[in-house]
């Protein structure tokens, strides 16, 4: 008796659209989504703040709120942070230039000197490239470029106050930057006023941008030249901020609600081919592009940093028998966040709905392999990371066959095969989401893993 391999093609496939919608993982009910609050008692100090991005260009207001001397409500400022530095958490505090004050009915008392208990929130600046929120502990002096202070940590509770305040703010995608990790990958956008860049600016909706890649991964030892391992393809995206405040606490027993998060559509076309090398351990992960964008994101007057980073990688996991040759399209959505409501603490929100649409499959030999394109990201408020998620759709196919022959001559052929898509959610809520003044996070808390699979094809054959 003797067993081999023989080469098994999956019949031609029909465009086939699998869905896997409203799945999603919560660690608990309750958790608050975007604009979901209610307020049931306030005082006459709350205030309902608009949530938007904050103007770019020349004539674009000046990035810096105060609540002064830590009372009252926040209000725009005609100062800027000339300087910070990190190790002595010393700011230097100066008047911005002419023409870019606000009116003296935004801010009445703005350009007065900065004192003892000021809380000050900054868009990026030098040495705080990630924007500032801190509290005046100390006026050391004047120096020839303003004011010199100390400052210590400090919460957005304590320059929002009891105001509320949610929304969503689309990324601009212009204001990404990439860097390339391998090569053979290509970066496109498209905006508004029909700004585009990148090979395929011109193919894409505005607020999206692309990432193709076209490179080699390792391939199986004693495979031929001719399956030679190599993926290519693009994701694509338009990712969003959801922020929300909400600190009407009817009674000042503390923040009453809050969130923060990244959502988005997503689409992806990629390809898989050839027979990969064994995987050893964990599955190999081959990051081809990180990107990183710190969107400024207007609260009222309050300038809010946001964090993105996104890190695309391809991931293969194969026992080094199987050649593969296939290739689908990926297109769904994404949410992923940190909910937070009084009396239940932080949980985490993830969702997603994605449909998979198989183009063109063949495996051939035995064996088993898996593929996928993924993202890793995180975001964050001030530099500091408050989520990250790991968001991976990918194909599996497995393939066996076996000839069997007997001395009477007789020989039978069996093999079967079968073709699977999928995504992987993970991720984790982090400690620096006391930033919005909630209680620290002693431990972070996972996400949980959303995974959801589905069949694309599969059969046997016998003579």
């Amino acid at each position: 008796m003797r067993t081999l391999t023989r080469r098994l093609l999956i019949p031609g496939l029909t465009a086939v659209a699998l869905a896997a919608t409203g799945c999603s993982s919560t660690t608990h009910t309750g958790a608050a989504e975007v604009g979901s609050s209610t307020t049931t008692a306030s005082n006459d100090s709350t205030q309902r703040l608009d949530v938007a991005a904050a103007p770019l260009g020349s004539s674009a207001p000046t990035p810096l709120a105060r609540t002064r001397t830590g009372k009252g409500q926040p209000e725009k400022s005609s100062l800027k942070v000339a300087s910070y530095d990190k190790a002595s958490q010393r700011a230097v505090i100066s008047t911005a230039p002419q023409g870019h004050s606000p009116s003296p009915s935004h801010s009445p008392a703005a350009d007065k000197p900065v004192t003892v208990g000021d809380i000050i929130a900054s868009a990026p600046a030098p040495g705080a490239p990630n924007g500032l929120l801190a509290k005046v502990t100390e006026v050391v002096g004047k120096t020839d470029r303003g004011t010199e202070v100390k400052t210590a940590s400090t919460t957005l509770a304590s320059v929002l106050k009891d105001d509320k305040a949610d929304g969503k703010v689309p990324v601009d995608p212009s204001s990404v930057t990439v860097v390339p990790l391998m090569k053979g990958v290509t970066f496109s956008w498209a905006k508004s006023q029909g700004v585009q860049f990148g090979p395929h600016g011109a193919k894409l909706p505005l607020g999206n941008l692309r990432l193709d890649v076209n490179a080699s991964v390792d391939t199986a030892k004693d495979a031929p030249a001719s399956a030679a391992a190599s993926v290519s393809g693009f994701v694509q995206l338009a990712p969003e901020v959801e922020f929300s405040y909400d600190g009407s606490t009817g009674g000042g027993l503390g923040l009453k609600s809050a969130f923060l998060g990244m959502s988005g559509d997503w689409s992806s076309q990629w390809a898989l081919k050839g027979r990969a090398a064994a995987s050893t351990g964990a599955p190999k992960r081959i990051p081809f592009a990180a990107l990183h964008t710190a969107p400024v994101i207007q609260v009222g007057p309050v300038p809010v940093v946001v964090n993105l980073d996104l890190t695309c990688y391809v991931q293969v996991e194969a026992d080094g028998q199987v050649t593969l040759d296939v290739q689908q399209d990926v297109k769904g959505d994404f949410r992923v966040g940190g909910s937070y409501v009084s009396g239940k603490g932080w949980a985490p929100v993830s969702t997603s709905a994605v449909h998979s649409t198989p183009v063109k499959a063949s495996v051939t030999a035995a064996g088993r392999v898996k593929g996928a394109l993924g993202a890793e990201a995180s975001v964050g408020l001030y530099g500091a990371v408050g989520v990250s998620a790991d968001f991976a759709p990918y194909l599996r196919g497995e393939a066996d066959a076996k000839a069997e022959a007997s001395s009477d001559g007789k020989a039978s052929v069996t093999g079967s095969w079968a073709l699977y898509g999928g995504f992987d959610l993970s991720g984790q809520l982090h400690f620096q989401l006391s930033l919005f003044g909630t209680p620290v996070i002693e431990h972070r808390i996972p996400l949980g893993t959303l995974n959801r699979e589905w069949s694309l094809a599969g059969g046997h054959a016998q003579r």
